[in-house]
């Protein structure tokens, strides 16, 4: 089974954070929410999200997938956070799944792993990375890094993510589930 990592950081956004979690868990996929510290962790607009464990203690297990939940001073946060950065790094080298939402690429860049790379985020986060292709789709995949535009955004990139580590019909069944049409 994929496992899937997904900081949580203080102003993270809560839509991005919980769909991500929630349409990956429907997928079978085990999905350990990680707070920076061992606080609750108090979202962009006030909901509470209670983390799995500290990404302390996560960071002594290996993963296939990272997840990054945009927001602010969310984004902020884990861009300030050197194991963070380390992680995306050491992850990005073993060949696993880079993925952020919204103004979280702006971290993936910030650790230099956009450069060159086609990405997409809400509109103006990646305008100081002049070394990224900036696409306006709601998700972009490039290799093994998935980025996505914002919380309008997030069913989508959260399907896109289920059917890269547990294939179409997976993707399908999940979605089918959601009633989205």
């Amino acid at each position: 089974m994929p496992k899937v990592l997904v900081p949580l950081a203080q102003g993270c956004e809560e839509i991005e954070a919980v769909t991500v979690i929630d349409i990956l868990r429907r997928a079978d996929i085990e999905v350990i929410s990680a707070g920076l510290d061992a606080q609750p962790v108090r979202a962009s607009r006030g909901v509470v999200l209670l983390p799995d464990t500290t990404l302390e203690e996560a960071l002594l297990q290996e993963f296939d997938m990272i997840v990054l939940p945009g927001g602010q001073p969310g984004t902020n946060n884990l861009n300030a956070d050197a194991r963070v950065i380390n992680l995306l790094k050491r992850m990005s080298a073993q060949g696993k799944y880079v993925t952020a939402i919204c103004a979280a690429p702006s971290v993936l860049a910030h650790a230099g792993l956009l450069d060159g790379k086609k990405a997409t985020s809400f509109p103006g986060s990646l305008n100081s990375f002049a070394s990224v292709n900036q696409q306006p789709a709601a998700v972009v995949c490039d290799g093994k890094l998935i980025t996505s535009r914002g919380p309008g955004t997030a069913i989508d990139f959260a399907l896109t993510l289920v059917e890269l580590l547990a294939g179409k019909a997976k993707r399908n069944e999940v979605e089918a589930g959601l009633v989205r049409a």
